[in-house]
């Protein structure tokens, strides 16, 4: 008899930062549902986006294919539903295949989501309270609710509805904790008397820096007090303390619509146990990408630093993967799709670019297993952050990244028109990258590795280099 295929429940939310779950370490918050797959299953402690910002990143999960191929590269650009995508291969192994939540890769016969029995989307971000819905039998679909809560109910009760002979494929993809942060009503006041702990980083000047990072708007400064922080700024602030009242006003609000998440998640696993499917659901944890907290005194994400590179990953499978372990080999979002395919026991696609990482789960680290990483962002002049382009190296002990925007098109940039920028941090000495160490002496040989491995994973992965105009 052939083996039972596993169910899978893959819970994917937007923003959410590795520093902001406790399984992690977090310093700030508590999430004692996600840590309950920790603990039953693996955290991966490297596991990285290749391009920081939420639809490309969806569009690498859902393919396995970067995004110069799946050619959605920026915000602008919408997924085409006829490319290849690991939920259609599951729902043509026989999978029951459903969707709710966030889509965000565009709307209309080209682009809302396909390889899905049914689904039902938010229309773009969607909202936080009394949302709108798209349902693939119903059309538009008002809600009344808290959205946290509302997907979360439509994926419990296609649970209800599945056909128990069948194995399902859940897609869970939570709006939260994106901006703007509107938490519910049982987590509104929650932190009231409290002071959230500040980043090492969050008085980082920057200095040394790229110029066209050290121009970014992504300071607490750049949140806008009425939108973001749902308050005017209180009269008779100094500098510092303004910028410290607009970052606990922005971390509370974010923490609690986590908290929310992390609730519904405790449902959703409550019901697998309630309903004996835990030992044969595999349940993914994951973000798009990950987020500034604060950090090096920023909010949002889209940079190669660490807290917008690394995403949370958390996969528990009894069956195959022991409790409570840790996994610090690399791995990015491109290998979600083939690793879940093996574990499924369904072949991907031949062009797909990513590789399963099911021997990592099962405590195996193949010899041949990659020991750096590539990444690319392509939103060129963003001018609501101004963040550059750029593309970069990761290893695990170094960082290389080349910003190839001229500063001088960024809004708000300073200093002279310099069309390339390095940046190179060594992550063992340096690991919360307040040291840009590129062209000091002594860095020849290792700029010099970097720089090769960064051509190598290029030409790898068949994407084009920067090439200065003439």
């Amino acid at each position: 008899m052939a083996p039972k295929q596993p169910n899978l429940l893959f819970i994917m939310s937007d923003d959410h930062a590795a520093h902001a779950i406790s399984a992690y370490g977090s310093r700030i918050n508590e999430t004692p549902h996600l840590d309950r797959i920790a603990e039953g299953g693996m955290r991966f402690d490297a596991a990285f986006c290749t391009n920081s910002i939420c639809a490309p990143s969806r569009a690498a999960i859902l393919t396995g294919t970067y995004n110069h191929v799946n050619e959605v590269t920026t915000l602008a650009t919408h997924l085409d539903n006829s490319l290849w995508t690991f939920p259609k291969a599951l729902q043509a192994a026989g999978y029951q295949t459903s969707m709710f939540g966030k889509w965000h890769l565009g709307h209309g016969d080209a682009h809302d989501p396909t390889g899905f029995d049914h689904w039902r989307v938010l229309p773009g971000q969607g909202h936080y309270h009394n949302p709108v819905f798209i349902d693939s039998e119903k059309g538009i679909v008002e809600r009344g609710g808290y959205v946290t809560d509302l997907i979360t109910n439509d994926c419990l009760r296609r649970l209800d509805r599945r056909d128990p002979d069948r194995p399902f494929a859940l897609f869970c993809h939570h709006k939260a904790p994106h901006r703007t942060w509107e938490p519910d009503a049982r987590h509104f006041t929650m932190y009231d008397d409290v002071e959230i702990p500040y980043p090492d980083t969050f008085r980082d000047t920057l200095e040394g820096r790229a110029e066209v990072v050290q121009a970014v708007k992504m300071r607490m400064l750049d949140l806008d007090p009425i939108v973001d922080l749902k308050a005017t700024v209180p009269p008779g602030l100094t500098l510092d303390e303004e910028i410290d009242w607009r970052y606990q006003r922005y971390i509370k609000d974010y923490l609690r619509v986590v908290a929310s998440i992390d609730d519904n998640v405790g449902r959703m696993l409550d019901y697998l146990d309630d309903n004996d499917l835990a030992d044969d659901t595999i349940v993914v944890y994951t973000s798009d990408q990950g987020f500034f907290l604060g950090d090096h005194g920023w909010f949002d994400k889209r940079l190669m630093y660490e807290e917008s590179l690394a995403m949370p990953l958390l996969v528990r499978y009894p069956a195959a993967v022991a409790p409570a372990q840790v996994c610090d080999d690399i791995v990015v979002n491109v290998d979600f799709g083939p690793t879940l395919l093996d574990l499924c026991g369904v072949e991907p696609a031949d062009h797909v670019q990513g590789r399963s990482f099911a021997p990592l789960l099962r405590g195996e680290s193949p010899d041949d297993w990659p020991e750096s990483m590539y990444y690319r962002y392509w939103m060129h002049n963003d001018g609501a952050h101004a963040v550059p382009a750029h593309y970069g190296v990761r290893t695990r002990t170094h960082k290389l990244i080349c910003y190839y925007n001229d500063p001088l098109d960024q809004p708000g940039a300073r200093g002279p028109a310099n069309p390339v920028e390095w940046e190179l941090f060594d992550l063992v000495a340096d690991p919360l990258e307040v040291d840009n160490i590129h062209g000091a002496p002594g860095t020849e040989a290792i700029t010099a590795e970097l720089m090769a491995e960064l051509e190598r994973l290029q030409a790898e992965v068949g994407d084009q280099p920067f090439t200065p105009a003439d």
